[in-house]
């Protein structure tokens, strides 16, 4: 599946390139996954201006600055979280574009919510929107990680409508 994923990391960073356009990304659940397949990219540190694994209610409270009551409200593992993650990325990277990660990888159930469920959201400045979307995978941890990553490379894709 790797070779799947440089693939479409790839199709995104030249649309960058072409585009002008920076990206930052803040992870949990895929424990910077995601930014690690951009980092094989040559070229990426034209690009990934900011990569940031918040894996703690405190990193995301303290780095990304989110909100605890939305953090106690919605849960970290949220459609609300991912959408606080990705605009306060975005902003702190100084990004065109902001992607997040938060989830469950599993194995153990978090806030009353089963190993595989994922939020993604991305934030493009341009465009003054925040898409997001929220999945279920299935398997153990690495399953689980690798399919999120798929999934945040495809969706950022499809809301650059580079992707069908």
């Amino acid at each position: 599946m790797e070779a799947y994923l440089i693939e479409i990391a790839t199709r995104i960073s030249e649309f960058l390139k072409i585009e002008g356009f920076s990206l930052s990304i803040a992870e949990s659940c895929t424990g910077g996954l995601v930014s690690h397949i951009f980092t094989n990219i040559p070229g990426a540190s034209n690009l990934l201006n900011l990569s940031i694994v918040c894996y703690s209610k405190d990193s995301k409270i303290k780095v990304l600055g989110i909100n605890e009551s939305l953090l106690d409200k919605k849960g970290m593992i949220s459609e609300e979280t991912a959408i606080a993650m990705a605009n306060a990325v975005r902003r702190l990277g100084h990004s065109d574009i902001g992607l997040s990660i938060t989830g469950n990888a599993g194995p153990d159930v978090i806030e009353g919510k089963n190993a595989g469920l994922v939020y993604i959201a991305v934030d493009i400045a341009s465009k003054g929107r925040v898409l997001s979307t929220g999945e279920k995978f299935d398997g153990n941890m690495e399953n689980i990680k690798n399919e999120a990553s798929f999934e945040a490379l495809q969706f950022l894709c499809r809301a650059l409508r580079i992707c069908t």
